[in-house]
């Protein structure tokens, strides 16, 4: 039920949609992709400007069906946040405050076993952000981790965007290796790959100015997959960045993996505008959101699952988003504050048979996976909610 490793082969047997094929730019691609599994920035480019959204998001749906079937995957997780104290001011972040906001919170390791206690036997991850605190070292952190691991071992922790880590270093006064590996024999057992934003350093200067830079970002990453933690990737678009700048975030992103070959799963996903400070943000629409996650798909040959983030995109466009080269939706969730204080709407209530529902509407099947895509659940889902049609006598 994992990826088919013999995708390319598979991709030149599907039958190619009108659209692809009356194409040539999509038609030169599709080849590409048989022959040698790769496209080059110029194509990433072209993909970006062509016309045909129909056409790209086919030629994204044929690669996800060639990888995995009609398969799309989910988890049980739940989302829990550290603080919101952080000692950064990123233009585009609504969830940040200072220490001396009224709304600043830090949740200690007793509090984070309360928040998981009601949820914990229906759950098999907490995904855990937060800001730079000024104040917490490594030994915070892994009180928590130890705390979570030996109240629900089974539970996986992934945890931490790579600025996290570089500033639990600084404070710590430890390297960034020894900063991980110490998380990890506390328990840390992933990273999330937040906060990627545009790796174009001239595009972070402008909305993340005091973050790290797109090398020291690679780095951290590089680093944890050496010692065996694995992570996602991420993508911030919509904001300052050019079609080229989100085409050489994907190389770079490509690239790394060929070296470390430890990232899970790319999520890309838009800008949202309600409560920061970035005025000149171009804003992606749906048609570009869909566009992103096609083109994402076509150009990150080497990572094998793309993610529809349904916490920021809701779940209408997500579940469009699986028919353009999407074949993760992430998972329950059931509590989130970072895309929420930005502006998402997105329900926190959906329970699994939501997701289930969601799934099936698109034609797919469900799989439950677990957090490292290495243990999977085909779900056969029926709708019993919708009525049958009642013959008239």
């Amino acid at each position: 039920m994992s990826e088919n490793t013999d995708w390319r082969e598979e991709l030149s047997s599907i039958e190619v949609p009108i659209s692809v094929s009356t194409n040539a730019l999509l038609t030169a691609c599709l080849n590409r992709l048989i022959d040698t599994g790769r496209l080059s920035a110029e194509d990433g480019i072209n993909l970006m400007n062509e016309p045909s959204l129909l056409g790209v998001s086919s030629l994204a749906n044929m690669v996800k069906h060639a990888r995995f079937s009609d398969k799309v995957f989910y988890n049980r997780n739940l989302h829990v946040n550290t603080t919101n104290i952080c000692v950064l001011a990123c233009r585009f972040c609504a969830f940040r405050k200072g220490f001396g906001h009224s709304d600043a919170y830090e949740v200690s390791a007793e509090e984070y076993i309360q928040r998981i206690t009601p949820l914990a036997k229906n759950i098999d991850e907490v995904h855990s952000v937060g800001g730079l605190h000024p104040d917490w070292n490594v030994d915070h952190y892994a009180e928590i981790y130890s705390a979570i691991k030996s109240k629900f071992p089974w539970i996986h922790i992934k945890s931490l965007t790579a600025i996290e880590i570089i500033h639990i270093s600084k404070i710590s006064g430890i390297t960034i290796e020894q900063t991980l590996r110490t998380l990890r024999d506390a328990g840390l057992d992933s990273i999330p790959g937040g906060g990627a934003e545009i790796l174009v350093d001239s595009v972070r200067d402008k909305i993340c100015r005091g973050k790290e830079s797109s090398d020291e970002y690679l780095e951290v990453h590089a680093t944890a997959h050496e010692i065996g933690i694995p992570s996602n990737c991420t993508m911030l678009f919509g904001t300052v960045e050019s079609i080229a700048d989100r085409i050489q975030h994907l190389i770079r992103i490509r690239e790394q993996q060929d070296s470390s070959e430890g990232f899970q799963c790319f999520v890309p996903y838009p800008f949202l505008p309600d409560h920061s400070r970035l005025p000149e943000a171009q804003l992606a629409t749906s048609s570009e959101v869909i566009r992103m996650i096609s083109v994402s798909r076509l150009m990150l040959d080497n990572i094998p699952h793309i993610k529809a983030y349904r916490m920021n995109l809701g779940d209408h466009l997500s579940s469009i988003c699986l028919k353009a080269g999407a074949d993760d939706i992430d998972g329950t969730v059931g509590h989130e504050e970072i895309m929420h204080d930005a502006g998402s709407t997105t329900r926190l209530d959906t329970p699994e048979r939501g997701l289930l529902r969601l799934i099936d509407s698109t034609n797919s099947t469900p799989v439950r996976r677990n957090s490292t895509y290495d243990e999977f659940t085909e779900i056969q889902f029926e709708d019993s909610s919708i009525p049958l049609p009642i013959a008239s006598r």
